[in-house]
């Protein structure tokens, strides 16, 4: 087991950006498919992956792939991998699963013969009768795209986007996996001027303040592959030991979260304090209309209201129409708007120099990027001063 396969899972859209932070840690000979990024490392791989990655939603180990168009064949090449290198006698391991243009469909009868070759399995190796599923956890799934089959067991246990910071929680927060790909995206720096002026609780500020120091957002957190025998413990200690020695502490910040909600508000200062940011970061009360820079040259990201319900349209398009008067007087930052809206290049009065799309959970977004000039000199550790 000196090299194993993993996927990193990703929202759609994502995908290329999963890939560059892969190879930013060393890893090379990618595969990138719709929704993952497949390739092979040794085992140090698994805690490295899942503290660094701010952009996947999971770090899954896959035992095996193969095609299956019959329960027979779900069943019969399931036994066959080496389930026992795995899944210790005490292990739990439950199957979920999902089915997209294959013959076999239900999903909860894959489950289920999965289970049950599982089982079947590592009987040969253990000598029981009854699996007690008490020890560490191995979340098994069986992954069926047009009848090809692909079995793994997920390294993370919650979801990547959880960074252990957001003890409270808001409405409709901003996933940090997206919010960190948006900053990714706009290749901003952190000797650079940052606003978010609708930052709700912060996501979007704090990851760029993760970001800007080094900082992994995994740090914080257990995953379940913590909990594996395969993985001792110095493998873990020694993966946030290397984190926590590549923190930029002394790294200056110009991250600034501006918003009208005074609740939201504190709870991003809370947030920011939990994420290891301390009070670098600066969030204060202000409407879209008001916000102007010292900085003469910043980037702003946002993921303003999207005006899905009907009684909202009215109130987003106008505030809209203040972020493009805002932009009109920062005319030399460069801006990145997250929206589902339409309309949006329209009641900003100006064209995106590009467009990506993104889900925003289960809503088709638009990322658009206003790109500024080029600064001809920076001063400081942010921009020139206006």
């Amino acid at each position: 087991m000196n090299t194993i396969n993993l996927i990193a899972t990703s929202a759609f859209g994502l995908e290329a950006v999963v890939a560059n932070e892969l190879r930013s840690l060393g890893y090379q000979d990618l595969r990138i498919e719709n929704g993952r990024v497949s390739f092979s490392a040794g085992m140090e791989a698994i805690s490295r992956c899942n503290l660094w990655l701010r952009c996947a939603d999971r770090l899954l180990l896959q035992v095996g792939e193969f095609e299956a168009r019959t329960f027979d064949e779900l069943f019969e090449q399931t036994k066959a991998l080496p389930w026992g290198d795995w899944v210790p006698a005490t292990g739990e391991f439950p199957v979920e699963g999902k089915s997209v243009q294959s013959q076999l469909f239900s999903v909860s009868d894959c489950q289920a013969i999965v289970k049950k070759a599982i089982v079947e399995k590592l009987k040969r190796k253990y000598p029981v009768k009854w699996f007690k599923e008490t020890g560490p956890r191995y979340r098994v799934e069986v992954a069926l795209l047009k009848n090809r089959a692909t079995l793994t067991i997920d390294t993370s246990g919650a979801g990547l986007h959880k960074r252990g910071y957001r003890k409270l929680a808001v409405e409709a927060p901003l996933k940090e996996t997206l919010a960190a790909a948006m900053i990714l995206l706009s290749r901003w720096r952190a000797d650079r001027a940052f606003i978010d002026p609708l930052c709700g609780s912060g996501t979007i500020p704090i990851e760029a303040g993760l970001i800007g120091r080094n900082i992994a957002p995994g740090l914080n957190r257990e995953f379940d592959a913590e909990k594996w025998p395969q993985l001792p413990n110095r493998v873990w200690q020694q993966a946030r030991v290397e984190a926590r020695d590549s923190i930029l502490t002394n790294q200056p910040l110009g991250i600034m979260g501006f918003d009208l909600d005074g609740q939201a508000l504190e709870l991003a200062r809370y947030h920011a304090r939990q994420a290891g940011l301390g009070n670098s970061l600066s969030f204060q009360r202000q409407p879209v209309s008001d916000l102007r820079s010292n900085y003469h040259y910043g980037f702003l990201i946002t993921n303003p209201p999207y005006g899905e319900r009907l009684s909202e349209k009215a109130e987003v398009e106008s505030l809209y129409q203040q972020m493009g008067n805002v932009f009109k007087n920062l005319d030399t930052w460069s801006f990145y708007v997250l929206t589902s809206h339409p309309g949006l290049e329209r009641l900003l009065g100006r064209k995106a120099d590009k467009r990506r799309k993104l889900y925003n959970g289960r809503i088709q977004c638009t990322y658009y990027q206003f790109y500024g000039p080029k600064p001809k000199q920076l001063q400081g550790p942010f921009a020139a001063q206006r």
